[in-house]
């Protein structure tokens, strides 16, 4: 009865603050609103999916090199209002384009072809994916002038697939907060609204997405990293069952790490997810199961409608609406008989603390990269270093620490806790089954509000605790224009079921929300 209270407490309190937060943070960030350019009808094409570009520059219909020029000047076009693009190689991406092209010209023989599922589409990737000759700096100043001995494998990977490197793009520092701001590079903003933030920590890469300046997007997420961005920014966002997909060169990952760290993709299309993580997949690709053929009515489905954590606010209204939305078309159309089940597990309760224990299990030391790994950083130093101006790491990155270094983690019990809940969740989701689960309370926040509201990225930390695939759907927008959505969740190694139920929402509720119009 007291618990029941005391959660019913916090529900109001953060229901009164939700509101005073938007009122106060609104009243700056409004009259900062910038607006994105529409695409232009001469680089319509950029609309298209990442697997249909490289459909026509194989059969002759678009030069890469026309495309590889068409993503550069849109980046021009929109990176002044969005900030997402650290550095570029845009002369190295024509050139390499042009190779292309006379590889082309000169005929592809179907093998070649096989071997190069993207020959020719340009990508970019966040700036924690090591690109040799580039900088690596994950947003620390001491770092502003290291550059990258070799490429992480996914570049590798997507390289070897025939795609073409334009431009890295901004991350948080060390890639721990829910927007992309950093001391090196500064702040990105949403293109829906660029008082908001875009997410962390591949918010550059969804805002990019967004305005229809990069088809191909690599990302990270190890506490929604992926899906967030995607979710504020209005886009698809698949986080592949970890330890698929290689983590050599993210963030100094060596690549045989136990780790809830996976990458993926956001994209316009739900088509570009499954052959672009078959990519980075590499030889584990098999595991994911991409080719599998689901029938969606084949599909048990379960939904949560909200989390008990009471450090998380509650969701509002317009978010619930995407919910139910989402299970009333299922009802009504793929399952008659089976409809939609609700589904809640105790785990549920405890979001952010489960995953705060996990991250402290994570294989590298937040306190030593932060500090250029020679000591660990001290939460009171860095504190007082940051009140008297002599730190150079932003406030994110100082709170991060405070949080890593005094907060109880309670070991045992967070492991049996989280035991208990995969086992509850596989037995009940079994390899046929998928949980839609809210995507956040809120839409994109005010920029700095996060400060705030520090634990709202829970739902998506959740998946990562479970260490399930998942897949963030736009669903449209709310009253503000702002982008709306729910993820889809399914047991490791069953990643097809959540592409297969986003691919039937993608068609259902009009798919991505784009910042501009072409």
């Amino acid at each position: 009865m007291a618990n029941t209270t005391l959660k019913c407490f916090f529900t109001w309190v953060w229901i009164v603050l939700d509101k005073i937060i938007d009122l106060i943070f609104g009243l700056y960030w409004e009259s900062k609103k910038q607006f994105i350019a529409d695409l232009s009808k001469k680089h319509a094409f950029l609309a298209e999916s990442a697997v249909s570009l490289a459909k026509k520059i194989k059969e002759k219909q678009l030069k890469s090199e026309d495309l590889v020029k068409a993503v550069i000047e849109r980046i021009k076009e929109v990176n002044p209002i969005i900030n997402a693009v650290t550095e570029d190689r845009f002369e190295a991406a024509i050139a390499d384009a042009r190779e292309v092209d006379k590889l082309i010209t000169s005929g592809l023989s179907e093998e070649e072809a096989a071997k190069k599922p993207f020959l020719g589409v340009p990508f970019t990737t966040k700036e924690s994916q090591s690109v040799k000759g580039y900088r690596y700096t994950l947003g620390l100043w001491w770092r502003r002038e290291l550059r990258a001995d070799e490429d992480s494998e996914s570049v590798a990977l997507l390289k070897a697939a025939g795609a073409i490197l334009v431009a890295l793009t901004n991350v948080p520092e060390l890639l721990v907060w829910p927007e992309t701001r950093n001391p090196v590079y500064g702040m990105t903003n949403n293109p829906h609204h660029t008082g908001r933030s875009p997410g962390g920590s591949s918010g550059a890469e969804a805002a990019l997405t967004a305005c229809y300046a990069t088809p191909i997007s690599l990302c990270s997420d190890v506490g929604g990293s992926i899906r967030m961005p995607a979710f504020y920014c209005g886009m698809f966002g698949h986080h592949n069952t970890p330890g698929t997909t290689s983590i050599r060169g993210v963030i100094f990952h060596k690549g045989d790490e136990e780790s809830m760290i996976s990458l993926g993709f956001i994209t316009k299309h739900v088509e570009d997810l499954a052959p672009l993580n078959k990519v980075i997949a590499g030889n584990k690709a098999p595991l994911l199961k991409l080719d599998r053929k689901v029938d969606i009515k084949d599909i048990q489905f379960y939904y949560m409608e909200k989390s008990k954590d009471y450090r998380v606010t509650p969701i509002k209204p317009e978010l619930r609406s995407a919910m139910a939305n989402a299970v009333a078309k299922i009802s009504e159309e793929v399952s008659l008989k089976n409809s939609p089940q609700p589904y809640y597990h105790k785990g549920f309760d405890h979001m952010y603390q489960l995953w705060t224990y996990w991250m402290s299990q994570e294989p590298h030391n937040f306190a030593g990269l932060l500090n250029n790994s020679k000591t660990d950083a001290i939460w009171i130093v860095e504190l007082l270093r940051k009140i008297l101006g002599l730190s150079k790491h932003g406030w994110s990155a100082i709170i991060w620490l405070l949080h890593v270094q005094l907060m109880p983690l309670f070991p045992n019990w967070a492991e049996k806790l989280t035991k208990e809940w995969k086992e509850d969740l596989l037995n009940k989701l079994g390899d046929n089954g998928v949980l839609l689960l809210p995507s956040a309370p809120q839409t994109a926040p005010y920029h700095y509000s996060c400060f705030l509201q520090p634990f709202n990225f829970s739902y998506w930390a959740a998946v990562n605790v479970l260490k399930c695939p998942a897949t963030q759907v736009p669903m449209g927008v709310n009253s503000q224009g702002l982008p709306i959505g729910i993820q889809v969740m399914a047991t490791p190694y069953n990643d097809a079921l959540c592409l297969t139920v986003a691919k039937y929402l993608e068609k259902q509720f009009g798919g991505a929300v784009m910042a501009c119009k072409t």
